[in-house]
């Protein structure tokens, strides 16, 4: 029987590092321990959250034990492809928060990176992975529930929570852009429901329409796109009203040319309590399917793959395209707006 995988994390500026941590221990892994430069607003409810696991005053300290197999990065956004470099070179496999880098130069000495070390690196595609309708979505599509997927509408409503925002979340060097940050979720599910290995951005705008003293901030954004088998429309904004019960109302459409399914993944305004609803409507069903049980095989997936140097949870190529997507069309849409 194999050991535990150990985990590690590095950075936790950014709240998504909770759910990549826990998602990890509740597949079985052991979380070993963490660095963080200062202490980023999460720092305190990360303590309360994982109490018994010990932080170290040096990352160099986690990267140099032999024992730990995969390194979790949550911090700063432009600053997590430097992160992940070094810890491939150090022999360790690597998840990474979305975006998993902000520049093309960084996209490239990751692809460089995985070429010359042979290690895994991932990104924790949370919109996706840690969602449960996502998965009964995908049960269903592999079923050939509603035919061949044609197109995606993905829609990414957050809340703003100016209050408790760092200093980098404004600054578009900083994150990335809207559609190179979270954009990329859309994205990601565009390629995996359409079965598409690449995309042409047709195309792709930002804006700033509510929050002209942060004009770094993209609060809107949307990306339309079309690949050798199927099309798909996003639209992103940080305009979540205080009245919902939820940081957004989160929703993907999948058309099918035998149906349709609808996600609505963290609410269901004027519906049913709690998340991940599922609506499916093909020729002999119109329902609604509770899939909050559904689960989350990602991150089994993920230590199987990290074990056996296989691509079960997300191929590699994947990966990249998804950055490769989404940081063109921020630059598009930077182009378009200058």
């Amino acid at each position: 029987m194999n050991a535990p995988l150990k985990f590690a994390a590095i950075g936790i500026d950014h709240r998504h590092i909770f759910g990549m941590a826990q998602n990890m221990i509740d597949a079985g892994a052991v979380f070993a321990g963490w660095f963080t430069e200062g202490n980023p607003e999460p720092t305190e409810g990360f303590i309360k959250r994982f109490p018994d696991v010990p932080r170290v005053q040096a990352a160099d300290i986690l990267l140099n034990d032999a024992s730990i197999d995969l390194v979790l990065l949550s911090g700063i956004p432009c600053d997590r492809a430097g992160w992940a470099v070094k810890a491939m070179d150090a022999g360790k496999d690597v998840m990474s928060d979305k975006p998993g880098c902000t520049t093309r130069d960084q996209l490239k000495d990751l692809q460089d990176c995985v070429a010359r070390t042979g290690r895994i690196w991932t990104i924790d595609f949370s919109e996706r992975f840690e969602v449960p309708s996502v998965t009964k979505a995908a049960e269903l599509v592999a079923e050939g529930a509603i035919g061949r997927v044609i197109q995606t509408v993905g829609l990414g409503p957050h809340r703003l929570n100016r209050a408790t925002r760092p200093d980098w979340f404004f600054d578009r060097n900083a994150y990335g852009g809207i559609l190179t940050d979270i954009g990329s979720h859309q994205i990601d599910q565009f390629l995996f429901f359409t079965g598409s290995t690449d995309a042409e951005i047709t195309m792709a705008n930002v804006g700033n329409y509510a929050n002209p003293e942060t004009p770094g901030l993209n609060d809107f954004g949307e990306i339309a796109l079309q690949s050798e088998t199927g099309h798909g429309y996003i639209r992103l904004d940080w305009y979540t009203p205080d009245a919902l019960p939820s940081w957004g109302d989160g929703r993907l459409t999948i058309l099918g040319t035998e149906g349709y399914i609808e996600l609505r993944k963290y609410v269901d305004v004027g519906g049913d309590a709690g998340s991940d609803h599922v609506i499916l409507v093909n020729a002999t069903r119109c329902e609604k399917i509770s899939a909050a049980d559904a689960g989350l095989p990602y991150f089994a997936r993920l230590i199987a793959d990290i074990r056996n140097r296989t691509e079960t949870s997300m191929t590699q190529a994947h990966t990249f395209k998804v950055c490769d997507l989404a940081l063109r069309a921020q630059l598009l849409a930077e182009e378009r707006a200058s």
